[in-house]
């Protein structure tokens, strides 16, 4: 027997006894666990744009009518002139200029050869600086955020969530779900960080807030 027909064998005998009918939905699973690790009162947005700072990010805070300018500003420091824009992503949010706006579909080379991205985002966590993909209208498929060296993410201010659960709750578990936690990094033996192993070396994230 392989390994993998011992672990299969193994799940299945652990399921013996569940009816073949019954859904998760059907058990109940307490969840008396504490649901955030944030200060009462504390400032959601400003936490969230501290634990990103945290992890070698850029953080800008600006209102909607200051978003294209943000985004223009944001490229221009990146010099991030060529750029993969995902389907549902908004026009208005795009600056007036040189910039080239690629459409999706875009295959790999297509991709690796362009300066970056921009994406929306569904959800953030503060108390963990990430935000969250699932693919939907503004995003992209997870490679377009993967393979480009520059991800810049707008996160309205009204999506940060204060915790992990929160931020569970308000997405979908059947979609391809993506937790980023500032640029892609990771450290070898002698902890030595390399950035841009297994995604964007550089990320930038704009905060929107409404007022």
């Amino acid at each position: 027997m392989s390994s993998r027909e011992s672990v299969l064998a193994r799940v299945r005998a652990a399921l013996a006894d569940v009816p073949a009918d019954e859904t998760p939905e059907d058990v109940h699973v307490p969840r008396d666990y504490r649901r955030s690790h944030t200060e009462p009162g504390q400032d959601t947005v400003a936490l969230f744009a501290e634990r990103v700072a945290d992890y070698r990010a850029t953080v800008t805070r600006t209102d909607r009518p200051g978003l294209r300018e943000a985004v223009a500003a944001a490229l221009t420091l990146r010099r991030a002139g060529r750029l993969a824009v995902p389907s549902g992503f908004p026009d208005e949010y795009l600056p007036n200029g040189s910039w080239v706006w690629h459409r999706e579909p875009l295959d790999v080379p297509a991709l690796d050869a362009l300066d970056g991205t921009v994406t929306l985002a569904a959800t953030a966590i503060a108390i963990t600086g990430t935000i969250v993909l699932d693919t939907g209208p503004g995003q992209g498929r997870r490679a377009l955020t993967l393979v480009p060296d520059y991800h810049l993410c707008i996160v309205g201010a009204e999506q940060i969530a204060e915790d992990v659960p929160e931020a569970l709750a308000r997405l979908d578990p059947t979609r391809p779900l993506t937790f980023v936690s500032g640029p892609s990094a990771t450290s070898d033996i002698e902890l030595d960080r390399v950035e841009g192993v297994h995604g964007p070396r550089i990320l930038d994230v704009i905060i929107v807030e409404t007022t």
